[in-house]
Protein backbone atom coordinates (compact mmCIF):
# COMPACT_ATOMS: atom_id res chain seq x y z
CA UNK A 1 0.00 0.00 0.00
CA UNK A 2 1.15 3.24 -0.90
CA UNK A 3 0.25 5.09 1.94
CA UNK A 4 1.06 2.40 4.57
CA UNK A 5 2.87 3.19 7.79
CA UNK A 6 4.11 1.78 10.69
CA UNK A 7 4.68 2.53 14.53
CA UNK A 8 5.80 0.63 17.98
CA UNK A 9 4.55 1.14 21.14
CA UNK A 10 2.72 0.15 24.32
CA UNK A 11 -1.09 -0.07 24.49
CA UNK A 12 -2.63 2.41 26.76
CA UNK A 13 -6.35 2.27 26.03
CA UNK A 14 -8.24 -0.50 24.36
CA UNK A 15 -12.14 0.90 23.90
CA UNK A 16 -15.15 -1.38 22.80
CA UNK A 17 -16.26 -2.15 19.64
CA UNK A 18 -19.00 0.57 18.40
CA UNK A 19 -22.01 0.02 15.77
CA UNK A 20 -21.95 3.56 14.09
CA UNK A 21 -24.48 2.78 11.55
CA UNK A 22 -26.01 -0.91 10.72
CA UNK A 23 -23.15 -1.49 8.41
CA UNK A 24 -20.46 0.26 9.99
CA UNK A 25 -18.81 -0.85 13.20
CA UNK A 26 -15.28 0.54 14.62
CA UNK A 27 -13.14 0.01 18.06
CA UNK A 28 -10.45 2.18 18.78
CA UNK A 29 -7.34 1.91 20.60
CA UNK A 30 -4.67 3.86 22.20
CA UNK A 31 -0.24 3.94 21.84
CA UNK A 32 2.14 4.79 23.58
CA UNK A 33 4.67 6.45 21.08
CA UNK A 34 8.20 7.43 22.61
CA UNK A 35 8.97 11.27 21.44
CA UNK A 36 12.14 12.20 23.46
CA UNK A 37 11.40 13.31 27.00
CA UNK A 38 6.98 13.74 25.87
CA UNK A 39 5.50 10.17 25.23
CA UNK A 40 2.86 10.94 22.74
CA UNK A 41 -1.21 9.05 23.08
CA UNK A 42 -2.06 8.12 19.71
CA UNK A 43 -5.39 7.14 18.93
CA UNK A 44 -6.01 4.30 16.00
CA UNK A 45 -8.84 2.76 15.02
CA UNK A 46 -10.44 -0.58 13.47
CA UNK A 47 -12.84 -1.14 11.42
CA UNK A 48 -15.55 -4.03 10.40
CA UNK A 49 -14.17 -7.58 11.02
CA UNK A 50 -10.54 -6.14 11.88
CA UNK A 51 -12.23 -5.29 15.18
CA UNK A 52 -11.43 -8.56 16.21
CA UNK A 53 -8.08 -7.82 16.23
CA UNK A 54 -7.60 -5.97 19.64
CA UNK A 55 -9.04 -9.12 21.42
CA UNK A 56 -5.69 -11.08 21.62
CA UNK A 57 -4.20 -7.65 23.38
CA UNK A 58 -4.29 -6.39 26.52
CA UNK A 59 -3.06 -3.10 28.51
CA UNK A 60 0.71 -3.20 28.81
CA UNK A 61 1.01 -5.01 25.60
CA UNK A 62 3.94 -3.80 23.15
CA UNK A 63 2.83 -3.97 19.79
CA UNK A 64 4.13 -3.43 15.92
CA UNK A 65 0.87 -1.09 14.70
CA UNK A 66 0.29 -0.66 10.59
CA UNK A 67 -1.93 1.35 9.21
CA UNK A 68 -3.08 3.87 6.89
CA UNK A 69 -3.71 7.95 6.96
CA UNK A 70 -7.42 8.26 5.91
CA UNK A 71 -8.69 11.69 5.95
CA UNK A 72 -12.06 13.67 3.98
CA UNK A 73 -13.67 16.99 4.42
CA UNK A 74 -17.21 17.70 5.97
CA UNK A 75 -19.55 20.71 5.95
CA UNK A 76 -20.73 21.79 9.39
CA UNK A 77 -23.89 23.07 9.49
CA UNK A 78 -23.05 26.69 10.03
CA UNK A 79 -21.80 26.25 6.20
CA UNK A 80 -17.73 26.16 7.13
CA UNK A 81 -15.67 23.07 6.38
CA UNK A 82 -13.53 21.12 8.82
CA UNK A 83 -11.68 17.65 7.86
CA UNK A 84 -11.47 14.20 9.99
CA UNK A 85 -8.52 12.22 9.95
CA UNK A 86 -8.06 8.84 11.39
CA UNK A 87 -5.45 6.47 11.51
CA UNK A 88 -6.67 3.13 10.38
CA UNK A 89 -5.05 0.09 11.68
CA UNK A 90 -4.89 -3.09 9.47
CA UNK A 91 -2.25 -4.78 10.97
CA UNK A 92 -1.28 -5.56 14.68
CA UNK A 93 1.64 -7.61 15.66
CA UNK A 94 3.22 -8.17 19.47
CA UNK A 95 6.88 -7.11 19.76
CA UNK A 96 8.81 -9.68 21.72
CA UNK A 97 10.94 -9.26 24.97
CA UNK A 98 14.23 -8.58 23.72
CA UNK A 99 13.21 -7.39 20.19
CA UNK A 100 13.53 -3.70 18.71
CA UNK A 101 13.57 -1.13 21.22
CA UNK A 102 9.92 -0.04 21.29
CA UNK A 103 10.54 3.49 23.10
CA UNK A 104 8.49 2.95 26.12
CA UNK A 105 9.47 4.87 29.28
CA UNK A 106 10.00 2.84 32.27
CA UNK A 107 8.57 5.26 34.82
CA UNK A 108 9.94 3.51 37.56
CA UNK A 109 13.20 4.54 37.03
CA UNK A 110 12.42 8.51 36.67
CA UNK A 111 13.99 10.44 39.37
CA UNK A 112 11.87 13.62 40.22
CA UNK A 113 13.58 16.72 39.29
CA UNK A 114 14.38 19.46 41.78
CA UNK A 115 13.50 23.14 40.33
CA UNK A 116 16.26 25.45 41.25
CA UNK A 117 15.29 28.03 39.05
CA UNK A 118 11.44 27.82 38.05
CA UNK A 119 11.81 29.82 34.26
CA UNK A 120 14.94 27.11 33.47
CA UNK A 121 11.82 24.56 33.91
CA UNK A 122 9.48 26.36 31.64
CA UNK A 123 11.89 26.15 28.88
CA UNK A 124 11.61 22.88 28.07
CA UNK A 125 8.30 22.63 27.75
CA UNK A 126 6.93 21.82 24.48
CA UNK A 127 4.50 24.54 23.32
Amino acid sequence: MANAFDITGTILAIMDTTQVTDTFKKREFVLEIADGNYPQSIKFQVTQDRTALLDNYKLGNQVKVTFNLKGRPFQRKDGTSDYWLNLECWRIESVQAGGPDTGTTDYSQIQPAVASNISDDLEDLPF
